[in-house]
């Protein structure tokens, strides 16, 4: 089991950049694959990105890519998401999850433990 708590959340003009980390309890997170996910009110949970276990695999959603960057550090229990050129649509509660799937993956439902997010606000 895992606990995950975000941080790095805030509020940055369009253009700026943020980065957010995932903190992880337990002495297993180096066997979880990591994904971030991302809800804005009103809106279903989005995708964002995710990273195999050993962090040498990457995946990102198509409105992310080139403009933020998932990585983790297996020795902190961390991982991370640099977000860059940030526009207003990325202001949404991001929230990261670990899962015990043998690959990575976009769907929300394959993911095991959740983290209780962290809001990020991208002013116009």
């Amino acid at each position: 089991q895992v606990q995950l708590v975000e941080s790095g959340g805030g509020l940055v003009q369009a253009g700026g950049s943020l980065r957010l980390s995932c903190a992880a309890s337990g002495r297993t997170f180096s066997r979880y694959n990591m994904g971030w996910f991302r809800q804005a009110p009103g809106k279903e949970r989005e995708f964002v990105a995710a990273v195999s276990s050993s962090g040498a695999t990457t995946s990102y959603a198509d409105s992310v890519k080139g403009r933020f960057t998932i990585s983790r550090d297996n020795e902190k229990k961390t991982m991370y998401l640099q977000m860059n050129s940030l526009k207003p649509e990325d202001t949404a509660v991001y929230s990261c999850a670990a899962s015990t799937l043998a690959i990575i993956t976009s769907q929300y439902y394959r993911y095991d433990y959740w983290g209780q997010g962290t809001q990020v606000t991208v002013s116009s």
